[in-house]
């Protein structure tokens, strides 16, 4: 009898169990019809890509000589205390342009500062070893890195006889690697077609369709795709220029190599933006937020916020940025653009220079403080006119906020309805000392400096 008792029991605790797995299986299904979904590294112990921030860690024309990767090292631990989940770092391997080269000019996808070709060893920014010991500090500090992913266009290549061309081509890739060699066949015109979406600054134009480069690039269990996941120790993709190929290039990549992936879709349409990341299956940088937040910033007129964004398109598909190595428009106000996108849907990118050098840092890590504990659920405009915008995240796990930004010489303040009843909030920058209860209906008065910002919450 005692043995049947016992028996039940467990079938009891263990059916009890099934249904609580069950329940928290369903919250967690509606919480991405609300909440941006993110990606889960593949190595233990990493931070979900999209939970937190992204660090952009570099900017164009780093110092040469080979010390970039030992100083990003250095700032990997502070990162990623600050709220940071992910780095993304320059193109990695060997360029045409060797030591002085940002890698943008590929030539060696298998030489990470390691072969004597194209007048260095080491890459601008180090050797192979100073890589693999930055990616191993940031995975063991729980951050992901993103590799820069450049395949549209090739350089450094010998001249040979292009029978597509009807003369000679500088085509002829014989990389040092031993691996992925390339000739006329692999680069457009060819013999399948003769060209594709886009070239790109007259380099050689690599052909996506033909098998041998596909096999090359993502295919092949030693494709640049794996060897950079597998041997390098990666984690996820920006694809440069994906203007130049076609979108199922990057969702084949991925269907092969796994890993979060983001492309620079370099086009303001949000209609385009969205078909580029519904087809690619990937993310996008929101170029259409950029331009809106350079219109209203630079230009002094808020209410352009109203406006289209990636973001309010698909926000689990949209990076949203305020600058990077190829853009820096945003220069009055800048850190009211980053109270913007730290409060708002998509997943945000912090440029380098920004947080290490241009802007105040304490500020920065309070914002993405904000960012990852208060900026849950769907957003609301509650108001926008040309001087102040004031908009509502409804919450999801967290109470949500309230962020208003104030682009006048003045103090500023408005009544807003919040999601909260009889509640003490308070402004978590600390810009504001005020601490008003809200009313039974929710409302409540808010404030905000001259150019400025204030973030309100509950208390």
């Amino acid at each position: 009898m005692n043995n049947l008792k016992i028996i039940g029991l467990a079938c009891l605790i263990l059916f009890l169990f099934n249904c609580s797995q069950d329940e928290i299986f369903v919250e967690e299904q509606s919480a991405q019809t609300t909440e941006t979904i993110v990606e889960y590294a593949k190595r233990d112990g990493l931070k979900p890509i999209g939970s937190g921030v992204m660090m952009q860690a570099f900017y164009w024309d780093v110092p040469a000589g080979g010390t970039w990767w030992n100083t990003v090292n250095s700032k990997v631990a502070d990162w990623s205390n600050a709220g940071i989940d992910a780095i993304w770092l320059p193109p990695a391997s060997k360029a045409q342009n060797g030591p002085f080269s940002m890698g943008y000019d590929p030539f060696d996808y298998f030489d990470f500062g390691e072969y004597n070709q194209m007048g260095s060893v080491e890459t601008r920014f180090g050797s192979r070893t100073e890589l693999t010991k930055l990616i191993d500090a940031a995975h063991q500090n729980g951050l992901s890195v993103i590799a820069d992913i450049v395949i549209n266009h090739n350089s450094g290549g010998a001249s040979e006889a292009n029978p597509y061309a009807g003369g000679n081509t500088w085509t002829d890739f014989n990389p040092m690697s031993g691996n992925f060699y390339r000739s006329a066949n692999d680069f457009h015109a060819n013999n399948i077609h003769s060209n594709d979406s886009g070239a790109f600054g007259g380099y050689p134009d690599l052909c996506h369709n033909q098998t041998y480069v596909q096999d090359w690039l993502w295919n092949n269990s030693n494709s640049v795709a794996k060897y950079y996941r597998d041997v390098i120790g990666f984690d996820g993709w920006r694809f440069d220029y994906v203007k130049g190929f076609e979108p199922w290039v990057v969702k084949a990549w991925k269907d092969e190599a796994g890993g979060f992936a983001v492309g620079e879709y370099w086009d303001s349409n949000v209609s385009t933006l969205d078909w580029w990341t519904s087809t690619a299956e990937a993310s996008a940088f929101d170029f259409a937020c950029y331009y809106k937040m350079k219109d209203a910033f630079m230009g002094n007129n808020l209410t352009v916020l109203n406006d289209n964004m990636l973001w309010k398109q698909n926000a689990t598909r949209a990076m949203t940025f305020v600058a990077n190595h190829d853009t820096d428009e945003i220069i009055n106000n800048k850190i009211l653009a980053y109270a913007y996108i730290l409060t708002h849907e998509g997943y945000p990118t912090i440029f380098y220079k920004d947080y290490e050098e241009w802007l105040n840092k304490e500020r920065l890590n309070n914002l993405i403080w904000i960012h990852n504990n208060l900026a849950g659920g769907t957003t609301n405009i509650l108001h926008a006119d040309t001087d102040e915008y004031i908009a509502r995240r409804n919450g999801y796990n967290n109470a949500g906020l309230v962020v208003y930004i104030n682009n006048s010489d003045l103090w500023q303040e408005r009544w807003i309805e919040t999601n909260w009843s009889n509640t003490i909030i308070k402004d978590y920058t600390g810009h504001s000392a005020w601490e008003p209860t809200t009313q039974y209906g929710k409302w409540v008065k808010i404030q905000a400096p001259p150019k400025s910002y204030s973030v309100w919450s509950v208390k």
